[in-house]
């Protein structure tokens, strides 16, 4: 279950989003804008797929997944008028869906798409300095693990990540259906 502090941490933020001009309301309901977010979700989805499948890149596919789930969730929001801008989308995104879709959804699909947002962001926009201390954490591990261990913690989390992604684009894909 989403945690209470996390539900009404995104209470406060979205009014000053919309302030910020973060979050837009959209009444506009552009079909090629809709059609963009389902598009670039549905290809996201089916590289992380492929990368699973042909086990090229657990690091892709889970950031792949995480992008199919990002998508889709703003074409939700879209439909429902409103419009992620700027900075820290992400952020906005996952805090909007919150307030505006939580009430649509099954709780355990938002608390995956909390998930699958840290672990992309964590894999694949670590800031230069956590980036060095994770570093110096993995030069210790590097003794106690073999690759091979790691490739299959990765592709597990991978694989956590794409069946997440699969589950959350199908239910977020029923709230498009008007």
């Amino acid at each position: 279950m989403l945690a209470k502090d996390v539900i009404e941490e995104a209470r406060k933020n979205v009014p000053r989003y919309m302030d910020e001009g973060l979050l837009k309301k959209d009444n506009s309901r552009d079909p090629l804008i809709l059609s963009t977010f389902k598009r670039n979700s549905e290809e996201s989805l089916k590289v992380a797929d492929n990368l699973f499948k042909n086990n090229l890149s657990s690091l892709w596919t889970i950031v792949c997944s995480y992008y199919s789930m990002y998508y889709i969730a703003n074409a939700v929001l879209y439909n429902l008028g409103y419009k992620v801008a700027g900075k820290i989308s992400h952020k906005v995104t996952s805090d909007a869906l919150i307030v505006f879709v939580k009430n649509k959804l099954k709780e355990q699909l938002l608390e995956e798409y909390q998930e699958a947002k840290e672990e992309a962001e964590g894999l694949a926009g670590i800031k230069s300095e956590e980036l060095l201390e994770n570093f110096n954490r993995e030069l210790g591990k590097r003794e106690r693990f073999q690759y091979q261990t790691t490739e299959i913690i990765k592709r597990g989390k991978a694989e956590t990540s794409l069946n997440r992604a699969k589950l959350f684009t199908l239910e977020m894909k029923k709230l498009l259906i008007d």
